[in-house]
């Protein structure tokens, strides 16, 4: 679900055909000498592997707090569609179309729908995307991060969010999902969670990021999910759960996690354990998806105090990640920490639309009777009208 794995695991993982979720890419990394970085992408770190992503959280974060994209990186994202409907991580050449080659992938594809939903206006990309994404479902449902893969949690509960924001159902996804939770079980430290997928013999380990998708997943709720009601301590249940239980299952596991130092950590093989800053963001989204505001209180706190370092390195989607968790826990993210999270999103890529920008287009709409002035200049050259004073006429009306 989110981007926080190295852009060389992922790289790696994608050749050898196995499924995984979207890459970390720190933002002060430096882009490859083979890829431009477009202007209307947000952040400056190659995008081979999270452009899509990283772009979809920054729509979808400016989008909740009210923010109106430019319409080139709104534009850059559409363009990254194949004819299909499937998105890649990137696409450097999107004027190129697509073929059995390109890389298309599940979660950049989901998290591309969820942001053009948001926005409004994107109904036919919707529908390609959403059609694609029904036909690589994986045998036995769900979805893996690639086509063909087996399913695992974080991509399948970045899919429901996807469906949801379509308009769709997601019961039978939602069945495939609860697969991957794990049993409450009395002295089982692992109770409650999700795996990202069974191991070879079918076992079943906890994992936290899968966890915090899975809660969002279970509960039918996208990436950018409105706080639910406020409830109390979350209760891990005995016996097979339908998927709000489940999705209630992971909000304990994920509490008991962040019971003593209140925020999650991760380590890459063989490097020592650190702080898992995204992860630990998701978690606080998913307990306040799930109304346990109380729950995710101490981590939201331990953010606030120590993510900014983090967040400026990683860039958009971080940013993202703490706009979307600090909104639904009931924060200010123009006042997080001191920072101001939604003014530094916006200073990583194209900026957005202003009020003054707003009113100008409403000022031109109202002076052309709702119509585009381009469209009257087009009427009045094919009417043989002449436009000369059409241009000279809207320039007095400026003055």
């Amino acid at each position: 679900m989110n981007i926080r794995r190295t852009a060389a695991l992922v790289g790696a993982t994608v050749v050898i055909g196995a499924a995984c979720a979207p890459a970390a890419v720190a933002d002060s990394a430096s882009p490859s000498p083979k890829v431009v970085v477009p202007s209307g992408l947000y952040g400056t770190s190659d995008p081979t592997y999270d452009g899509v992503w990283r772009q979809s959280l920054a729509l979808l974060a400016q989008d909740t707090m009210g923010v109106k994209p430019a319409s080139k990186a709104v534009d850059w994202l559409t363009g990254q569609q194949c004819a299909n409907g499937g998105f890649a991580a990137f696409r450097s050449d999107a004027g190129k179309a697509c073929d059995a080659k390109t890389p298309l992938d599940s979660n950049s594809t989901a998290v591309a729908v969820q942001a053009l939903a948001a926005l409004g206006g994107h109904d036919a990309e919707i529908g390609k995307a959403v059609k694609w994404l029904k036909s690589v479902e994986a045998k036995g449902g769900g979805w893996g991060y690639m086509p063909g893969g087996a399913a695992d949690a974080n991509s399948t509960s970045v899919v429901i969010g996807a469906l949801t924001a379509a308009g769709e159902k997601v019961t039978d996804a939602q069945a495939a999902l609860v697969k991957l939770s794990i049993p409450c079980t009395k002295g089982d430290k692992d109770s409650g969670a999700f795996a990202y997928q069974p191991d070879k013999k079918g076992k079943l380990a906890a994992n936290a990021d899968a966890t915090a998708a899975g809660v969002l997943g279970g509960l039918g709720k996208g990436l950018a999910p409105v706080a639910g009601k406020s409830a109390g301590a979350p209760t891990c249940k005995a016996g097979t759960p339908d998927a709000a239980q489940a999705a209630e299952n992971g909000a304990a596991y994920l509490t008991g996690e962040l019971a003593k130092d209140h925020h999650l950590m991760s380590a890459m093989p063989g490097a020592e354990a650190q702080p898992d800053y995204g992860n630990t963001a998701d978690a606080v989204t998913a307990l306040a998806a799930a109304g346990h505001h109380d729950e995710a209180a101490g981590a939201l706190t331990w953010l606030e105090k120590n993510s900014a370092k983090w967040a400026e390195q990683s860039g958009p989607a971080a940013y993202a990640q703490l706009i979307l968790a600090s909104h639904a826990a009931g924060a200010d993210p123009r006042d997080f920490g001191g920072t101001d999270l939604v003014k530094a999103l916006n200073a990583t890529g194209p900026a957005p639309v202003t009020k003054a920008d707003a009113q100008a287009a409403k000022k031109d709409e109202k002076r052309s009777g709702g119509l585009s002035v381009w469209y009257i200049v087009a009427v009045a050259a094919v009417a043989g009208i002449g436009i000369g004073f059409l241009f000279s006429g809207r320039k007095k009306q400026q003055l």
